[in-house]
Parts: C-alpha cells; structure tokens; sequence
C-alpha cells in the first residue's frame, strides 16, 4: 500500500512539472534579446540549417521532439552514419574580449556507446570552407561537447590557435576532461571563456573542470611554445656509453659453485606418517554406480563403474605408495654470472642539446579567431541523440535562466520518470547502486595523476558497464589498477632483484608450475571419473 502511494506521489509531481513546463520554456524567450545566437528548434531547422552535400555525410537529420515532451529539437535518425549540419550567425562573434558563453543540450536517447555529441564553432569562410561543403577538414575555432567511443570517454574542449611566427594552426587539447554522464536524459554543457584567460566546463550546471588558456599543466600541446628545444641536428656520439651498470669482467666463477645441482632433492629426514593406508588406492569404483540401460557392449565397450575418492583415505593421513617428498636444495645455485659493477665510462642518458625554439611567442591571451557559425560534424553508431537549446552569450547569469528555465524541468521530468519505472520494475535497488559505482569510477579515472592509465581503467568500466551482473569484480579490477599505480608512484617502481632473490623467484615459480601441472592432472582425473569409462573395441580391419 505505502509503495503505490509513493508511485501516485511521483505520478502528481510528474504531471505537475509536465503542466508548468510549458510555461517555464516560454520565459527564456525574455531573455533572448540578451543572447547573441539562440537557437531552440521549436520551428523546423530546414532553410536556415544547411545540411552539408559531400557525399561521406549521408546521416538525415529530423526535427523531432524530445521524448516524453513537446519540445522539439534536432535528432539523429539513424545509425552507423556520417551528419553535418551548419548555421551561420548573422555577425561573427569575437572570443577576445570580455565573457563568452557557449551552452548546448544533448539527450542521447538510446544511450551512446560509440559516436560524438560535440558542437564545432567555425571561422569565417575566409577559412577556406563553404556551408554545402562542411566536412571534417572545415577550420574552426572551439570544438566543444561529448564523445563516447571505446577508451575515449571525454567532454571535449579543443581550440585551434594560430602561432604568429610560423602561421599554422594548432589544435589544443583539455587535459584530464570530464566524463560523459551514462544516462538518456537531458544534459547541458556550458563552457565560460573569461576575459582572465579562465576556461569553466559546466554539465547540468555543476562545475566539472576549470583551467586556464596559458598554462602548460592544463592543455595539451601547450599555448605557449617552450622557449627552447631539443637541436634535431644534434646526435649521440659513437662513444657515448649509457649503461650504469656493466659485468664485473674481473671475477671468476668460485670453484665450488655447482651450476648442475637440482633445484629440489628428495627430503631424506622424512618419515612416513604413521597410519598411512599403503594397500588402499586413493580411488576406488563408484558403488552406487549402475551400466546404463542403453549401454551396448558390442558397440560401446565393456562398461566400467566412475571412480570416486576411496572414503577410507579421508581419515588417513594418506593412501596408496608413499614417496618421499621434494625439497629445495640448499647447494643449489644455478648459473653463474658476473656480478655487476658501476661503469667507469658511464656519461649518463643522452640527449641533443637545447636550442632557442625559433617557433616560440609569448601572449598575454589567446589570439582567438572569431565564431562565424556553428556545426554539428560527428559520425556515430547510434541514433537518437537529440541537440537542444543552442545558445551564445556575454554573460553566464544569461546562461544560466537558458538552464533553468529549458534544461532543468525537462531533466527533472525525466528524472521523475525514471524513478517511476524503476519502482514499478523492482529495479531500483541494485540498478541505482550499479549507476553510482560507475559514475564514481568514471570520476576516479578523471584524477591527473591516473592520466597515464585512463584508458586502461575506461575499458574495465565500459565492459562493466556491458556486462552489469559483474559490478563488484569490475570495481576489484579498477581497485587493484588503482593501488597498483599509487604505490608504482610512492615507491618507484620495481626494487633491484638480488641473485638470492633471483634463486628464490626461480625456485617458486618451479613450485607453482608443478603445482599448476598437478591441478591440471587433477582436474583431468576428475573429468574423467565424471563420466562412466568406455573401453573402445578393437576391431579387425
């Protein structure tokens, strides 16, 4: 009784939102006169998007409603296909001084396993590109926006800076990006360009990541070129020895080194424990063990009973002949080899010199080239991802009411509904706690210093993420990646490994492939003993 009660309560507060929303999308038309580009998609895209002609881009872009809203926008329709899509502004907008805004919805309606979400803000056509021909190759300023695709898994932010003394372009890349959110529901992504050189990545409004245009820790390649680098003119001399450590040439194998003695030898203090069954065999035939009545002899072989564990053997410390067992040997040794020494021609690892960088420049803020239009360039392998609400202004205040006046009563609908249906399916429980522990690991792989290993750790996730009935062993795998890699840094590595070590290392890795070997014989005799034995018939040809 208190379970449906709580469902018609989440019922009225669905239709509740449902009922204000209407008003609430129509209030960020107040606003627009404060955007400098705002697009909603409430009229049909066609005649003022242009849909690009080149022959790769064959997606069909719809304009659809979100689902479970009236609200419309610009959906994906199909799959495994190359969109592009692109709207001029009236006039360009300069990224030089003062704030910009630029904020865009998504809902990946069927989920996104591999495919782009991503916004491209273009130059002006003096670029060298044309709208019917908008590609990948089209030269924009900020590329901005999700992208999910095995190990990839990144809201990107990408600008393309022109160096002033070489005249090329640069693609800059934003280190350590926030993950994607791994839902179907409505999201907003905000990115504030501040006139202090300040970037802030916002999804749904929270603030995920913060950086700064010129420094060096926080893109990647750099704004800023380093002020000198390494002389490709310059090479190693014949001579250079860079090895630490080189063989002792002097030393002599000792006369009472042994290379040939066993590893292990036969343990001759043993004794035979008292009670051992030498005359009982460790298996005996199955007595509750029948022939089949279908059982041919003639075509089958002369049917035997399935072996079992000789039962007497379980109390007794052993059955069958007792041997001695195998120890290591303490004379054992192995191969000799010298030992090693510090080299006296060590020079240390080389490298070219520096040189002033002839590329180098120094900037107060970045030169931005300014936004002449917006596109939509991606290939994907999933459809129904829905674009939204596409807005460009001066001041985040304006963003923000585009947010809670667009964004935020569709999500909260959405998130109403999914509570719903979880409830009504049982689902709630195990579901909710499996979305947790992978949003949680997607942000423990967001940690700069697990930089190096993000995409080790985003294939453990994604294949969890596949696979949700191993949620625990996913989270052990990505435990142990992180402990492993946390003391790899603490403690620098692998330790030197001493000839003794060496012994000790050999000699357990003979144990446990003998042991391993055992295993598999036992696992043989099992088998085996599993299945009545057949005899085959010799057959005269």
């Amino acid at each position: 009784m208190e379970e449906r009660k709580g469902i018609t309560v989440a019922m009225a507060v669905l239709l509740f939102f449902i009922a204000s929303s209407s008003f609430q999308l129509l209030s960020a038309s107040d606003d627009a006169d404060d955007a400098i580009f705002y697009e909603s998609f409430d009229d049909d895209f066609d005649g003022r998007w242009i849909v690009s002609n080149k022959d790769d881009y064959n997606g069909v872009w719809k304009h659809a409603k979100s689902d479970g809203h009236d609200d419309y926008g610009l959906l994906v329709s199909e799959q495994a296909r190359k969109y592009a899509i692109v709207k001029e502004l009236d006039d360009p907008v300069s990224l030089k001084e003062g704030t910009v805004v630029l904020q865009f919805e998504t809902r990946l309606q069927n989920g996104l396993e591999c495919g782009g979400a991503y916004l491209k803000y273009l130059r002006p056509q003096e670029g060298g590109w044309k709208p019917k021909e908008f590609d990948n190759e089209s030269p924009y300023s900020i590329m901005f926006g999700p992208d999910k695709c095995g190990a990839t898994n990144k809201v990107h932010f990408i600008f393309k800076h022109k160096n002033p003394k070489n005249g090329e372009y640069v693609e800059h890349h934003l280190k350590y990006p926030a993950s994607v959110p791994s839902d179907k529901l409505s999201h907003v992504y905000t990115a504030i360009l501040m006139p202090d050189n300040e970037l802030r990545i916002l999804i749904d409004g929270e603030e995920k990541k913060k950086a700064n245009f010129l420094s060096s820790e926080d893109f990647e390649p750099p704004l800023i070129p380093p002020k000198t680098i390494p002389d490709p003119d310059d090479k190693k001399p014949e001579d250079w020895d860079e090895r630490a450590k080189i063989p002792d040439t002097s030393a002599v194998k000792p006369d009472d080194w042994d290379e040939d003695a066993p590893m292990e030898i036969e343990d001759v203090e043993a004794e035979k424990p008292e009670g051992w069954l030498d005359d009982e065999p460790e298996e005996i035939d199955d007595p509750d063990a029948t022939k089949p009545e279908d059982w041919d002899d003639e075509e089958d072989g002369e049917w035997e009973a399935p072996k079992i564990d000789n039962p007497k053997c379980e109390a007794a410390p052993g059955c069958g002949v007792w041997k001695r067992p195998m120890k290591m040997n303490p004379a054992y040794k192995g191969k000799w080899s010298a030992p090693m020494i510090d080299n006296p021609n060590y020079k240390g690892i080389w490298k070219p010199q520096e040189i002033p960088n002839p590329d180098y420049f120094e900037l107060d803020k970045p030169d931005f080239e300014p936004i002449a239009a917006i596109g939509i360039e991606i290939w994907t392998m999933q459809d129904g991802i829905l674009f939204d609400n596409i807005l460009i202004a001066k001041d985040d205040k304006i963003a923000e009411s585009y947010r809670e006046t667009t964004w935020k009563p569709k999500f909260t609908i959405e998130k109403e509904k999914q509570k719903v249906e979880e409830s009504a399916t049982g689902s709630d429980g195990i579901a909710g706690f499996q979305k947790k522990v992978f949003d949680i690991l997607y942000k423990i792989a967001d940690i700069p210093f697990l930089s190096d290993h993000k995409l080790k750790i985003y294939d453990v996730i994604e294949k969890g993420e596949k696979q949700p009935n191993l949620t625990i062993g996913i989270i052990v795998a990505v435990v142990v990646v992180f402990v492993s890699i946390f003391f790899r840094i603490i403690f620098g590595g692998k330790k030197p490994v001493t000839r003794v070590e060496k012994t000790k290392e050999r000699a357990e890795t003979s144990n446990n492939q003998a042991g391993g070997e055992n295993e598999e014989n036992k696992e043989e005799k099992e088998e085996t003993s599993a299945a009545p034995r057949r005899r085959i018939k010799k057959r005269d040809d």
